[in-house]
């Protein structure tokens, strides 16, 4: 049997893209009959705070669905702050290294993937498990640090701190024994430094178990439910969008679920007078998997196009069969158009956005039913989690 490391900065009960990833590739491999244990840190993702059961330690070791989990301390935070979030990735790569006692137990790994970002943790991890111990690296890459990082104005290129990001991003793609990234875009910018590395393209797909059904049902549609679901900060920005589209003119109704540093601004926004806006808070990922099927659209939002980036909602709105309004450019957008998947726009641009809402609204029955069927379809063929997870398996066995 195969035995595999997985080190990542989040991890169930953590909710979000990020965990949601990295708990979905764990039970996956598990599923697929591999020993898989985790190293992360404490959970705190999304509130800045660390869960109630975990506070007060340094590390503590857990069980969920038969995967052990190794937990160490980190400065919890969710802060705008630079020197506050660079401390709170600093402090996992340091406590970290606590784990390099069990000698016998890493020696036993024939895989450690490491997830990055976070930048700083995953080159702590390299320096622990390639360098020290030895052990086969498969680097997991969801986000190009740090590219992503100036074009969320987190970072000036040329900077101090962008040098050093570039240098710690060369060395952890070199050290690599082979790769694995979110998105075709993210392969393409490593390939450039590592041309001769293996690479596999392992995307943020849904493990919803209602995938597959692919009954078409008349959706009444009325009145019209739309979703969001997911991180409600900075990046995403739907504090701005929800400003800028007047759903409750279009004849609509907007529903958001999810926790982030816009949340209070939100609440407060839509709490001044009747908009046909709803928060209802956080979900788990079971949960807001049944909620979908709720939904006759969702919103999938990006302020600005990062290279590199498809947001694992499109994924995760295939089995429900919910047509997609993304804002946004890249290659999310071009899987949602080749793919019959939803409506378009560009990032930000809140007028297509209401007119995309409209079309869809006002969308014949078997135009909005084959779009719905077009993402159902997909969820258990091309997108589908199951096929990935096999020949994934099959490329660390290799």
């Amino acid at each position: 049997m195969m035995r595999v490391l997985i080190v990542s900065f989040y991890y169930e009960p953590e909710i979000g893209a990020a965990p949601s990833r990295i708990t979905n590739l764990a039970k996956g491999l598990k599923e697929q009959g591999v020993d898989v244990d985790i190293l992360t840190c404490l959970p705190n993702y999304p509130q800045g705070r660390i869960f109630d059961g975990y506070r007060g330690r340094f590390s503590m070791q857990d069980n969920i669905d038969g995967i052990n989990i190794y937990r160490y301390w980190t400065y919890a935070t969710v802060s705008k702050n630079a020197i506050k979030r660079v401390l709170a990735m600093f402090s996992f790569a340091m406590t970290m290294w606590a784990f390099a006692f069990k000698r016998k137990r890493i020696k036993g790994y024939d895989r450690v993937i490491i997830q990055s970002p976070p930048i700083v943790v995953s080159a702590s991890a390299m320096l622990l498990f390639r360098k020290l111990y030895r052990r086969n690296v498969v680097l997991n890459v969801s986000d190009l640090w740090p590219s992503s990082a100036v074009e969320l104005d987190f970072m000036k290129e040329g900077s101090l701190s962008y040098r050093y990001t570039a240098m710690l991003e060369r060395f952890i793609y070199k050290n690599a024994t082979s790769i694995m990234g979110q998105s075709q875009e993210i392969i393409d910018h490593i390939k450039q430094f590592e041309p001769e590395k293996r690479c596999f393209l392992y995307r943020n797909l849904s493990r919803n178990e209602c995938a597959g059904n692919l009954d078409i049902v008349n959706h009444p549609r009325s009145p019209f439910k739309i979703v969001y679901a997911g991180l409600l900060g900075v990046a995403q920005d739907i504090l701005g969008l929800i400003k800028n589209v007047n759903f409750k003119e279009l004849g609509v109704e907007m529903h958001l679920y999810g926790a982030g540093n816009q949340v209070n601004a939100i609440k407060e926004y839509i709490d001044t007078e009747t908009k046909n806006i709803y928060y209802h808070g956080t979900l788990s990922r079971k949960e807001m998997d049944k909620a979908l099927f709720e939904y006759d659209a969702s919103i999938v939002a990006l302020v600005k196009h990062i290279k590199g980036a498809v947001p694992s909602k499109i994924f995760d709105l295939l089995p429900a069969g919910v047509p997609i309004l993304f804002c946004g450019c890249g290659e999310g957008s071009e899987i949602i158009s080749s793919n019959g998947f939803g409506l378009v726009c560009a990032n930000s641009d809140y007028k297509t956005l209401a007119e995309n809402i409209k079309q869809m609204v006002n969308m014949p029955d078997d135009e909005y039913n084959r779009m719905s069927l077009n993402c159902r379809t997909a969820s258990t063929g091309k997108f589908s989690f199951q096929h990935q997870i096999v020949n994934f398996v099959r490329f660390l066995s290799e």
